[in-house]
């Protein structure tokens, strides 16, 4: 399919089962891999980024079986040595499989090539392999320094180490050395230089590796220290939360047509920070309520424009730059340069798709300040092989504008049915 035709439509209410997160799925099938021992893993996302984890895995020779048709799995761990000392392995788009692999790969004893699309190859890497080769990992760029493809030779211990790694591109980066240290059985003590973005996400890690079996101590965001001598272990089973950024679209949705609208499979106690998005809408004006595990948005009496720092949400910000269009006044979103190295450079493209629909946006290096239009325009948006831009720019239709969203496969990165689920709550209202 070329193209989805969104008609204008002006009210949104109804319930939604988010389908697995990605973050949590990718994290828990390395750890699972990982570990010593046989884990079940239910709820698995469905989608592309994490078949490319799942092939990756399988082609390193651990042993996964899914149960019929569900989205559980059985993982048979592989206690830290991956049977397969040679791989080629094809990643894709999915950064969180990419940068994962390459620091567990890099800290074992094999030989490995990784690659990935032409984008992934614009996607810098350079500052997680300056810490790798800290703890004796040999890696070689294969074309441009900084960048994929890598080629992976057996890694070269040099004894307990203090390795630092700069913060202020990719969380995944500080994520990728957290999850391999054990692997080392070595005592290892991470520091970030500078500002560590993300760091919702870096929470994730620590959770899930506490899950496993493997303690991590903090100081602060700056020094993370795994002691000598752990291992992975198998938790028995563990449940994948529902992806709390793909609520985001949902909830906003809920809030710009009136709602209520009820998102099932993250709650008050999810361990994803992307669920303050709905704190960030409530700041705007939505009426937002908790249970265990949905969160419901509706409509408050007007919605207004903010001026924020999205460096702990930057995925779920996106769906900010959309409805800020509803808002009165002006949006800023501050400190989301990490969006320029995204599937795609987000900053430039949610500003110029903005522009199509009528905003006024203004682009900075690490922010955008958007003063919605006085009517949303039809619009044919593009959307850079970015699964992000399709699902918000679907939220337009709710202003009464027909919107044509340019290849909407592309969501199959997180959310292959999200345009039947964006349709099945904002039909016949």
């Amino acid at each position: 399919m070329d193209f989805i035709d969104l008609p204008a439509v002006q009210h949104a209410r109804g319930a939604v089962h988010l389908p697995g997160s990605k973050s949590l799925s990718n994290r828990i099938l390395l750890l699972a891999a990982l570990a010593e021992g046989q884990a079940q893993v239910e709820g698995l996302l469905d989608s592309d980024d994490t078949r490319v984890m799942l092939s990756a895995l399988e082609s390193l020779g651990v042993s996964i079986e899914r149960q019929g048709d569900s989205r559980n799995y059985r993982v048979n761990g592989i206690a830290g040595r991956f049977p397969q000392a040679a791989a080629t392995l094809f990643l894709g788009n999915a950064g969180t499989a990419f940068r994962s692999l390459t620091a567990v790969l890099a800290l074992s004893s094999g030989n490995y090539r990784l690659s990935g699309v032409a984008r992934m190859h614009e996607r810098p890497i350079g500052d997680l392999v300056d810490a790798l080769r800290q703890l004796g990992a040999q890696i070689e760029y294969l074309q441009q320094e900084g960048y994929p493809p890598l080629q992976i030779a057996p890694c070269i211990p040099n004894g307990d180490a203090l390795v630092s790694v700069k913060g202020n591109v990719s969380s995944q980066f500080l994520t990728g050395l957290l999850l391999a240290a054990p692997l080392t059985g070595r005592a290892i003590t991470i520091r970030v230089d500078g500002e560590l973005i993300s760091r919702p996400y870096v929470d994730i890690t620590l959770n899930l590796m506490q899950r496993f079996g493997v303690s991590v101590t903090r100081d602060g965001w700056q020094r993370f220290h795994i002691a000598a001598g752990q291992a992975y272990r198998s938790p028995g089973s563990i449940t994948v939360e529902g992806d709390a950024s793909s609520a985001s679209y949902f909830l906003a949705a809920g809030v710009i047509g009136g709602g209520p609208v009820r998102v099932e499979g993250v709650g008050r106690t999810s361990i994803q920070g992307d669920v303050r998005f709905a704190e960030t809408l409530a700041q705007m004006g939505a009426r937002i309520g908790y249970e265990e595990n949905a969160v419901i948005a509706a409509a408050g009496s007007e919605l207004h424009g903010i001026d924020a720092d999205f460096n702990h949400i930057p995925d779920a910000a996106m769906t900010i730059a959309v409805v800020a269009l509803f808002a009165k006044g002006e949006t800023v979103l501050r400190n989301i340069a990490s969006w320029r190295v995204k599937e795609t450079d987000r900053i430039h493209a949610m500003a110029t798709e903005l522009r199509k629909v009528g905003a006024t946006v203004e682009e900075g290096a690490d922010y955008l300040r958007i003063a919605p239009p006085l009517k949303l325009l039809p619009a044919t948006i593009d959307t850079y092989d970015d699964h992000r831009m399709a699902m918000c720019f679907s939220l337009v239709s709710l202003g009464g504008a027909a919107i044509r969203i340019n290849d909407p496969q592309c969501v199959n990165k997180t959310f292959p049915d999200y345009f039947s689920a964006f349709s099945a709550i904002t039909q016949a209202n």
